[in-house]
Formats: C-alpha cells, sequence, structure tokens
C-alpha cells in the first residue's frame, strides 16, 4: 500500500464522518430521531462542535444555518477531491521533473514547453470561466490570464465567427496550442 492509496483511504474515512454526521443532524432536526434521547443528545454532542462554524458562517451570510449539514458534506467532498488531485498532481511532476532532469538539457526543454503550454491553458479556462461571470480584462486579479492568453486570442478573434451568441475563438485557441505543443515537442 503507497501514499496515495493511504491517502485515499484518510479523505473516504473523513467523507463517511461527515454524512454519519449530516444525516445524524438531518434526523434530529426533522424529529426521525428523539433529540431528548440517548442517541439523539449523543448525536447533538458530537455533531454540534463540527457544525457550529458551519452555522455561524451561514448565518453571516443569511442562509438558513440549519443547511450546515450539507455544506459540511459539500465541504468534504469538494475537499476531498481537491485534496487527492493536489496530491496527484504533486507526485506526477516530482515524477515528471526527475524523468526530465535524468534526460538531460532535451528533457528539461520539453518540460519547460510542457508545463508553459499547461499554464497557458489553464489561464484560458479562467479567461473563459471569469467571462462567465461578467469579470473581464479590467480587474486586477484577471489581468495576468489576459496576457497570458491575448495573443493567441485576440488574432483568432479577428478570423472566427461567432456562432451565434456564443464566442469560439478560446476553443480554438486551445486546439491550436494543443498543436503547437505537439509541433514544438517533436523539434526538440
Amino acid at each position: 500500500m503507497n501514499w496515495y492509496d493511504v491517502l485515499r483511504y484518510a479523505v473516504f474515512a473523513v467523507l463517511v464522518a461527515s454524512t454519519a454526521v449530516a444525516v445524524g443532524s438531518w434526523a434530529i432536526q426533522t424529529r426521525r430521531l428523539n433529540p431528548f434521547s440517548r442517541l439523539g443528545q449523543l448525536i447533538r454532542r458530537t455533531t454540534d462542535p463540527l457544525l457550529a462554524p458551519f452555522e455561524t458562517w451561514l448565518l453571516k451570510r443569511g442562509r438558513n444555518p440549519q443547511h450546515a449539514p450539507w455544506w459540511l458534506l459539500g465541504v468534504t467532498v469538494v475537499g476531498g477531491i481537491l485534496v487527492l488531485t493536489g496530491a496527484q498532481w504533486v507526485a506526477l511532476t516530482v515524477l515528471r521533473s526527475a524523468g526530465a532532469v535524468a534526460a538531460g538539457p532535451r528533457g528539461i526543454a520539453r518540460l519547460v514547453v510542457y508545463y508553459a503550454t499547461q499554464l497557458i491553458i489553464v489561464a484560458l479556462i479562467v479567461r473563459v470561466i471569469g467571462s462567465w461571470f461578467g469579470v473581464g480584462r479590467y480587474r486586477g486579479w484577471m489581468r495576468p490570464f489576459y496576457w497570458l492568453t491575448d495573443w493567441i486570442v485576440e488574432p483568432l478573434r479577428r478570423v472566427v465567427p461567432r456562432v451565434g451568441m456564443f464566442d469560439i475563438t478560446p476553443i480554438i485557441a486551445w486546439l491550436a496550442l494543443i498543436v503547437l505543443q505537439a509541433i514544438i515537442l517533436s523539434l526538440i
């Protein structure tokens, strides 16, 4: 059993525990379980300290604090996915870097081209998602993403027509980046 399997089991255990907290709290809130029985008091004594920060957070935002158990479950699911994905990415990056160093200057150049392309693709994705929420190029934190992608998106925008109300230029830019990466990597 390697470290990633241990991490997966730990994330799964936290998910099972948060599911038990959410279901137990739901059973007490909906009176499916008597809150004054021994089991109900045990569940409340166990779950209330875990749910109190979520309830406070929800109250401050004008939301229903009774939804705290489900927020806990959602944060656990999303957090678990992020932890596992981040750990996998770090491990893969370490392996790729070690392989590139072992291959010499050519391997390092290929790795730099690969990560530069990936950085531009991530910037393109952030740019597109930001446009869905009305966050444009003039927001301070969005400027780097536009700076990284304008060199490929803007020339394509002059050539590629809109498809109805959709701007397909980012998709074509993404495909062009993939092709460009393949060409550069084949030349190195």
